[in-house]
């Protein structure tokens, strides 16, 4: 008889080991009532008397579902984000909220449609991150009371109507064609500088431009499918004052040559 009396005390002590373990944390209850937080190891819960629930403390994931909102200026998004977060206190996990897990995705899912109203298109889209730091502090500091700690939420996609595409593709060609514009304007005034600064210092030297002249001549006559046609007044062979005969010759001899 002893043995079997011993038998069961070794049976139900068995039984009444829990292991928790390092990425958990147990809370413990004993009569129904909150005792403690269990750190990892082994541990006895007596049967009847006691219960447990381990809680798992590590960073979790949630997408949270895409869902319709309307942004300030009455353009309607389907907007979904990525929600990161841990549990900080395993007993208000339990004691203050049923499913911590259901309860911080449907905060996060009304706060990210209530922050999206509050913007514009534009911001939404261009200061995403903002808008994001924005939900996770509100759904933060929300969950605090249920022992959760959130990290991180990301706007993970943003759809726009298929209009509303398009109005945007517009606006980027208009754009980018306006850019295109005031970069041709912008090199037409630095070229016309250059040739004013360049016909200046041209016209300051005696037979500077005439010889600019006979150097595009001669440029042009490379193509022998060419056939120039050109008058030399008096004023050019003047400009040539000042030069010696044997310059002006090979000039004009290479003209010759080149037709």
């Amino acid at each position: 008889m002893e043995y079997i009396i011993i038998i069961i005390i070794l049976i139900v002590v068995i039984r009444s080991i829990r292991q928790i373990d390092q990425y958990e944390r147990g809370v413990k209850f004993q009569f129904g009532k909150f005792v403690r937080i269990e750190e990892p190891g082994w541990r006895l819960i007596w049967p009847i008397i006691q219960s447990m629930r381990k809680i798992d403390i590590r960073t979790k994931v949630i997408d949270v579902p895409s869902q319709d909102a309307i942004t300030k200026d009455n353009v309607s998004v389907k907007i979904n984000a990525v929600l990161y977060f841990n549990v900080f206190d395993a007993g208000k996990s339990v004691l203050a909220v049923e499913d911590f897990r259901y309860a911080t995705s449907q905060l996060a899912l009304t706060t990210m449609r209530n922050a999206v109203g509050e913007v514009t298109l534009d911001e939404l889209l261009t200061q995403r991150d903002k808008i994001s730091d924005r939900i996770c502090k509100i759904v933060d500091e929300a969950s605090e009371p249920w022992g959760i700690r959130v990290h991180n939420v990301e706007l993970k996609d943003i759809a726009l109507p298929e209009e509303m595409k398009r109005v945007i593709a517009k606006e980027a060609e208009a754009e980018r064609e306006k850019r295109a514009v005031i970069t041709k304007a912008s090199g037409e005034v630095e070229a016309s500088e250059n040739l004013a600064k360049a016909a200046t210092i041209m016209s300051a030297a005696p037979g500077a431009l005439h010889l600019r002249t006979l150097a595009s001549i001669n440029d042009i006559s490379s193509d022998q499918s060419n056939t120039i046609i050109f008058a030399i007044p008096l004023e050019v062979l003047e400009a040539f004052k000042g030069h010696s005969e044997a310059t002006i010759e090979s000039l004009i001899k290479k003209v010759t040559n080149k037709k």
